[in-house]
């Protein structure tokens, strides 16, 4: 009796062993960061301010694959594909695992597919013109959206992505007509404005676009925030137009895993990515991209936090009338 208790307690111990070594010794190889746009958008400048950082803490390099295309969801997919080991994170926001499925019927993805580690940043919108529009505030520019006989065009990262609905919000506030082009990512829509194919855009705030409105390539005339940020000290926010005070839209970034990916190695990405967050020289360089450093959260309270700003988009893209198609 005594020699089988023991010979079923060494197994267990053997199962036990194998069963949780992956997880105690991760990670053994590189790690893949999916982010869902082209380089040199926003989102990348994010991630590559990021990862060499987290690849210290992890001891394994974390290399940077950028997908982009169906508003974030074809790298989402390629993230859900992937085994749930801790080795394909992906660098989420309401774009790609809220707002994704809710303008794309074909688009299956769901928040609850997600873990989320924390968000590390948030960029407040700005809205971007043309560099000859006729136009020089906030006020200006509604004036004229309203007025124009033909539909103002305006570019998004996709369909149901957080810029799409906050320029429906916009045009609804004022009664503008306006008419949406998707784009795969913020670079391309960017060369686009560059060339004044398309009017506008509100996009993430990056401090390139002062470059850029300096070269006159484009405008930058407002802020979707309460109120001025310290980078564009000298553009107002939406607060202080006559049109649309309280037009307020912030773009939040995390870092993402599958969910069922094992407790510890999200406990071991988790505190890898804390550890790199804290670092001052990181924090110091994402501010001067333009992007405001978010307070890391813990596992359970990233938890909620998805959750909550899944009730809040779904409720935002209902009231501007978003439908799958």
């Amino acid at each position: 009796m005594i020699r089988n208790l023991l010979r079923f307690a060494a197994c267990a111990a053997f199962m036990l062993t194998h069963a949780t070594g992956g997880a105690q010794s991760y990670p053994t190889k590189p790690v893949t960061w999916v982010v869902p746009y082209p380089a040199g958008g926003p989102a990348d400048v994010i991630a590559r301010n990021i990862a060499p950082r987290l690849s210290s803490e992890l001891g394994q390099p974390v290399v940077i694959e950028n997908l982009g295309g169906v508003g974030g969801a074809l790298a989402a997919n390629k993230v859900l594909a992937a085994n749930a080991d801790g080795y394909t994170v992906f660098q989420g926001s309401p774009n790609e695992v809220i707002l994704a499925g809710l303008a794309n019927a074909a688009v299956k993805i769901k928040t609850d597919d997600f873990t989320l580690l924390t968000p590390f940043t948030v960029n407040p919108l700005v809205l971007l013109v043309r560099k000859d529009f006729p136009a020089n505030s906030i006020d200006e520019f509604l004036a004229a959206a309203k007025s124009a006989q033909d539909p103002l065009n305006y570019g998004s990262v996709g369909a149901g992505s957080m810029f799409h609905l906050a320029a429906e919000d916009l045009g609804a506030r004022v009664g503008g007509k306006l008419a949406h082009i998707p784009y795969k990512g913020g670079a391309p829509l960017l060369q686009d404005l560059g060339v004044g194919s398309i009017d506008f855009a509100l996009l993430p705030f990056t401090t390139s676009y002062v470059g850029l409105a300096h070269t006159g390539r484009l405008k930058i005339l407002g802020i979707a925030a309460p109120q001025r940020i310290s980078a564009i000290k000298d553009i107002p926010s939406f607060d202080e137009s006559r049109s649309a005070s309280g037009f307020h839209y912030g773009a939040w970034a995390g870092l993402m895993v599958r969910r069922g990916t094992p407790q510890a190695i999200l406990a071991r990405l988790h505190a890898g990515l804390a550890a790199a967050m804290a670092d001052a020289q990181l924090r110091e360089s994402l501010t001067a991209t333009g992007s405001q450093v978010h307070k890391v959260l813990s596992l359970s309270e990233s938890a909620e936090f998805l959750q909550s700003e899944a009730r809040r988009y779904t409720g935002l893209a209902q009231q501007a009338g978003i439908k799958p198609q």
